[in-house]
């Protein structure tokens, strides 16, 4: 078994990442475990260079291979936003509410044929300050008119994936695990870690 240190202290997202990796041969810590480590300010310009440098300066500062993440939706119609800016979209504050209620007000009344979007999810590991790999999943589909649906978090409630009628906030966390744009990444990560025979990472 090795162990992972994941470079987040998002609760929804330590809690999904723990699902999908459930059953396999690694165990997680999180930052909120440790003490010492300073925010990492996301400035790239895209998600894999924003999961990259969280990655890379968290491992400087542990013997741990780290894992990070950056993840958001991106809406045609807006021009790819909200983007890298989909956590603090309608401020600082990272309310899921404030951030639907935005997206919609800007796209008002964009026919459901013009409201393409879709999940975009990079995860880095690194060890030594070294990257190792990185990994990417999509999940492409529109945005509803109105939030639907309690499960998941984020945009799920108003993000209905291609080939669905529902939101993702109500096809459930099982689909969701299945389809993800988390999901793919995180399966992507599995198959790597599998055929390296776990050798890419510090063992127990």
């Amino acid at each position: 078994m090795i162990t992972l240190l994941l470079a987040t202290r998002n609760r929804h997202k330590v809690r999904e990442l723990r699902q999908l990796l459930h059953g396999f041969p690694v165990r997680f810590l999180t930052l909120d475990q440790f003490s010492g480590f300073p925010p990492v300010r996301e400035d790239g310009k895209t998600f894999r260079s924003n999961a990259v440098k969280k990655a890379v300066v968290i491992s400087r500062k542990t013997i741990l291979p780290v894992l990070a993440e950056d993840s958001g939706l991106e809406v045609r119609a807006l021009g790819g936003r909200p983007g890298i800016r989909s956590a603090r979209f309608a401020g600082s504050d990272q309310d899921d509410r404030k951030n639907n209620a935005k997206l919609l007000k800007l796209l008002g009344s964009t026919p459901a044929s013009r409201r393409q979007a879709r999940y975009v999810c990079w995860m880095a590991l690194a060890v030594g300050g070294r990257v190792v790999r990185a990994f990417q999943g999509r999940c492409a589909g529109s945005i509803a008119f109105q939030p639907r649906g309690r499960a998941g978090f984020g945009y799920d409630p108003l993000f209905i994936p291609a080939g669905y009628k529902k939101t993702m906030a109500q096809l459930g966390i099982r689909l969701k695990h299945r389809i993800s744009h988390r999901a793919r990444a995180a399966a992507r990560l599995k198959r790597w870690l599998l055929k390296t025979g776990l050798s890419g990472c510090p063992a127990d």
